[in-house]
């Protein structure tokens, strides 16, 4: 009987077929850290955290689900989007109607929440037949303009500015009534989107997102479809963007139109730039850094509330905006591949470690 060897720390490239260089972890080392991080993710973290902090992992999940699909549009098929936000909006607005007017339960009306702002992101991505780039980008916009639009004054189906109050969600009759009974369905869903994502990019599918992006002609030449993958990219972006909104409204228990708006699709925007475009992890690391810098700038707003200072804490609204441009001007000019490449530089130190000076 033959037993597969491990592989834990190669000191070089000994890649023998093509089937290798498609893997996801190149060592078992690297399977094993993925085990250690799942049983921390799912055993211990839930119960040595506090409420709050709960609260911001939570938040950094369905935020990270969103993000990961954004950067299969923009990092890897250069498809630029404004409209993020509105198709989070959409699934947020559609699992609160299948929930509330028909109905349905949250372990179905979450995917089909996903299912139409698919179909929404269907819609909105036919122009990228047409065009690309800036006029791209402009298309994407008036696309999250309209959907504010529709989430304020469609008042019969969305509830207008006072939104809707959503069903509490259960599961087989255990209701998701605590922080940490989310946090399980939240990082269980998070896990198995990032999973279908990294595959999904070493099929052909994603090769052929990767060669639109890289030259569009050069791919229409090698026989790449370019409107059937970058329609299939839209829906895939999107569905994801479905499903975090579908988490975020039955998370927050009510929606209005507020928090959809052309900021949410900037921060999007911040958090693939930041983490790195074309790397799934970057989107994890990106929605890390802008959910954190969100906190800190929020407590450093109520500190100056508290003690007093009123006309500062005004001073520091618009400050906001000035961090996240700042960031991202930061990022694209001293770390354009984002903090996934300081990641990667950092684990190679270790791994070359003591020779890597």
């Amino acid at each position: 009987m033959r037993f597969r060897r491990l592989h834990f720390h190669p000191c070089g490239n000994f890649k023998e077929r093509y089937e290798d260089e498609l893997h996801i972890f190149e060592t078992d080392f690297g399977r094993m850290w993925l085990l250690i991080g799942l049983v921390l993710l799912f055993g211990v973290i839930p119960f040595i955290s506090s409420s709050y902090i709960l609260y911001v992992l939570n938040m950094i999940g369905i935020y990270s689900i969103a993000s990961v699909g954004l950067n299969i549009l923009t990092g890897y098929t250069g498809q630029i989007s404004l409209g993020h936000g509105a198709f989070f909006g959409v699934g947020a607005y559609g699992a609160a109607i299948l929930s509330t007017k028909l109905g349905f339960p949250f372990i179905v009306s979450l995917p089909l929440a996903g299912l139409i702002t698919a179909l929404v992101g269907i819609i909105f991505g036919l122009p990228s037949s047409r065009l690309k780039h800036l006029y791209l980008l402009i298309a994407t916009l008036a696309g999250q303009f309209i959907m504010e639009y529709v989430f304020t004054e469609w008042e019969s189906l969305t509830g207008g500015a006072m939104g809707i109050v959503v069903t509490p969600p259960s599961i087989f009759g255990l209701s998701l009534d605590t922080d940490r009974r989310f946090f399980y369905v939240i990082f269980i869903l998070f896990v198995l989107f990032t999973w279908f994502a990294v595959n999904i990019i070493r099929t052909r599918y994603g090769r052929a997102f990767v060669a639109i992006r890289d030259n569009d002609r050069a791919a229409e030449g090698m026989g790449i479809p370019l409107f059937l993958y970058k329609l299939l990219s839209f829906a895939i972006s999107s569905f994801y963007a479905g499903v975090a909104g579908g988490l975020f409204a039955y998370y927050m228990m009510s929606i209005t139109p507020e928090p959809f708006n052309l900021w949410l699709s900037i921060e999007f925007i911040a958090m693939i730039i930041i983490g790195g475009l074309g790397n799934i992890p970057g989107s994890v690391f990106g929605t890390v850094f802008i959910v954190s810098l969100n906190e800190v700038l929020s407590h450093i707003t109520e500190y100056l509330m508290n003690v007093g200072q009123s006309g500062m804490s005004l001073t520091m609204a618009p400050l906001r905006e000035f961090v996240f441009g700042l960031a991202i001007v930061l990022f694209i000019i001293f770390e354009p591949k984002g903090l996934a490449e300081v990641w990667r530089i950092v684990r190679a130190s270790f791994r070359l470690w003591p020779f890597s000076y």
